[in-house]
């Protein structure tokens, strides 16, 4: 089969395409021939190895796994005689464990891992888009946001950020989104009742309080946050600073203002199925969409990595079938 290969970190042209062996499924293994997988920051940060910290996970001197890719959507091929939990030619979505493996043409997974029907309206394109949990689990479990809250999500125009102004609003807070100029309109549409232009405003001194600030982007920070939450305020962001460490268990010892991290990737496969689940059932009711910046096909490898780099708005998408351009 036909995969994505980095030996060495660096540079997006480090990922070769390259021939490698067809997994075969174990007696409680499933082999998913993947139609579509996201490339995303988590990718880019394991092929550069920086910074440097990061090699503690993802190897020291040389990457510790070949292939990147967590999250797949595609058609069961085939299944080990212990399996019962799908059947060769079922549609799913799912995310790989700790090892990635989902850019290449198959992919292997336990039939305990975190898998579920693909949603029936999308493609599989679309669907892998909305496989990433990490709004979910931060706002549901962490923030715990309730009706009637307020939410800012700073990087609303994200692929972590679209999903979590649409969540936000099927939760039933008011959301603000804080996006740049070109995407103001897309965060109108996800459902934000206000949106601000970070070009032009700074949102830690716009005078407005919010129950939640969810700093998709990792720009600001809870000190400069800290002004505009409420006494009991939750200020949230995906990128687990040196501060941020610090201030998490500081802030839950004392104060109502609190500072919170998680590190999505290490919860449990029947956790992940769970949310994969619920998010089935929220794209199947209309509820939410998948936002896509690009779609570059398998031999383009190189160029999702260079769009990554970039910086981007929505999801970055890997087809293994098809030509399809950004």
């Amino acid at each position: 089969m036909r995969a994505a290969v980095y030996r060495s970190y660096g540079a997006p042209d480090v990922v070769r395409i390259e021939e490698v062996p067809t997994p075969v499924p174990g007696d409680q293994e499933i082999l998913v021939r993947v139609h579509a997988a996201t490339l995303d920051v988590t990718d880019a940060t394991a092929r550069r190895g920086s910074p440097a910290f990061s090699r503690l996970f993802f190897g020291l001197r040389r990457p510790k796994w070949t292939v990147l890719g967590s999250d797949f959507a595609g058609v069961v091929e085939a299944v080990g005689s212990a399996v019962t939990r799908v059947r060769v030619g079922d549609e799913v979505v799912g995310v790989t464990g700790p090892d990635f493996g989902a850019h290449a043409e198959y992919v292997r997974i336990h039939q305990d891992g975190a898998l579920a029907p693909k949603p029936a309206n999308l493609d599989f394109a679309e669907a892998v888009a909305l496989a990433d949990a990490t709004a979910l689990a931060f706002l549901r479990d962490r923030a715990r946001l309730r009706p009637g809250e307020s939410l800012l999500v700073n990087g609303a125009s994200g692929a972590v950020g679209s999903a979590a102004v649409q969540l936000g609003r099927h939760f039933g807070a008011r959301v603000t989104g804080v996006c740049s100029t070109a995407h103001l309109e897309l965060v109108r549409e996800l459902g934000a009742e206000e949106v601000l232009d970070y070009t032009t405003a700074d949102f830690t001194r716009s005078g407005r309080r919010y129950d939640v600030v969810f700093d998709v982007a990792g720009t600001s920070s809870f000190g400069r946050s800290r002004r505009v939450l409420t006494p009991t305020g939750r200020y949230l962001s995906p990128v687990p600073s040196p501060g941020l460490l610090v201030q998490m268990p500081a802030t839950a010892a004392f104060g109502r203002r609190r500072a919170i991290v998680a590190f999505t990737g290490l919860r449990k496969a029947a956790e992940k199925t769970r949310d994969l689940l619920f998010t089935r059932e929220l794209a199947q009711a209309g509820t939410l969409r998948p936002v896509i910046a690009a779609r570059y096909p398998l031999e383009r490898i190189t160029e999702a990595h260079q769009h990554v780099d970039r910086g981007k708005y929505g999801n970055v998408v890997v087809t293994m079938t098809g030509t399809e351009s950004p």
